[in-house]
């Protein structure tokens, strides 16, 4: 189906479809063709990844796919009830061993030069508001579930746990709120393109190709922080090397100013994984999933005060120049 949606459409014969990665892919003319859905996505935002792909590839990122563009010249093309894009990378080895602090440093860089103005995929400055409202949200269902009896184990969890987790965001987002009054940004904190989640698998196990449907624009400390929290929760034993070694591959290319750690501190303050595990349950409609969830927010609460001791040690671990930069932390981390 998808060979066929290829020929028709793009006017581009393969050999086989294959699978690279987590991608639907077809394989010919020395081409892997990636199949991407662009789910909500309007034109207008595709059109905006695709330059913001073109300027990457024009600085030397060679894992950057292109937008192939149909015999009509558009990104987005219907084909039997769903909606695709079709991105181009050349075929490749398989990837080796790599000082991923660094490429992506060397990533962040080539985006903050971006020429022209990005609107769709802008999130700089958006924070604050975007936790304030997730926290409005949750506050409101757990609010209503208090004078009822719980349903299950994950909502009396859910009722006991979030005054704690409520506390946290508050002092997250005063922790941002303090950072953009107290703390001056140098030119390396302008924009750049980031992810929505960055972890070590982000551009592929096997293959390193950077989906631009993974990317948005904001300041770099969203990929520092989401790699740190995605890596202490794989292993919250193991990962103190790990962290030291990423942040200083990543600072022999691009050293973090006193606003870059101040705002990444921020990031890893706001319990993400809390909101995520708590927001999927409410909206999942599987039994199987369910029962996962419930046993991920009883992790999560088990481990809170194991959380809080790699909070107080975060600074110190990655290397930051805490007294350098008069780097604050929350007095409570220490009571």
């Amino acid at each position: 189906m998808l060979r066929k949606m290829l020929e028709n459409v793009y006017g581009v014969t393969v050999q086989e479809q294959v699978k690279l990665d987590s991608y639907d892919a077809l394989r010919g003319n020395g081409w892997f063709y990636l199949i991407a859905k662009p789910g909500s996505r309007a034109e207008e935002e595709i059109q905006e990844l695709e330059k913001i792909a073109q300027h990457l590839k024009r600085y030397g990122d060679p894992h950057v796919p292109v937008f192939l563009p149909t015999k009509e010249g558009k990104l987005l093309t219907n084909w039997e009830n769903n909606q695709y894009c079709v991105l181009a990378h050349p075929q490749t080895n398989k990837k080796t061993n790599q000082k991923l602090g660094r490429k992506l440093a060397k990533f962040h860089e080539r985006g903050r030069n971006i020429p022209f103005q990005i609107e769709r995929s802008n999130r700089i400055g958006q924070w604050k508001d975007l936790w304030v409202k997730r926290l409005e949200q949750m506050e409101k269902v757990w609010s209503e579930l208090l004078f009822q009896t719980p349903d299950d184990d994950f909502e009396k969890m859910f009722i006991e746990s979030f005054p704690y987790y409520m506390g946290l965001t508050e002092n997250a987002i005063q922790y941002l709120v303090d950072t953009e009054i107290d703390a001056e940004p140098v030119e390396t904190d302008g924009g750049t393109v980031c992810h929505e989640r960055f972890s070590r698998n982000s551009w592929g196990v096997d293959f390193t190709i950077k989906n631009p449907f993974d990317w948005v624009f904001d300041h770099r400390s969203r990929d520092l922080a989401e790699w740190t929290r995605e890596r202490y929760f794989r292993n919250s034993q193991t990962y103190h090397m790990e962290l030291k070694r990423f942040f200083d591959e990543y600072q022999s290319v691009a050293p973090l100013s006193p606003f870059s750690w101040r705002l990444l501190y921020s990031r890893i303050l706001f319990p993400l994984h809390y909101f995520d595990c708590v927001e999927r349950y409410y909206i999942t409609q599987s039994e199987q999933e369910e029962k996962l969830l419930e046993d991920q927010l009883s992790k999560i609460i088990r481990q809170s005060n194991e959380y809080e001791r790699f909070l107080s040690g975060f600074y110190q671990l990655a290397g930051a120049p805490i007294r350098k930069f008069n780097l604050p932390q929350p007095e409570w981390i220490y009571s």
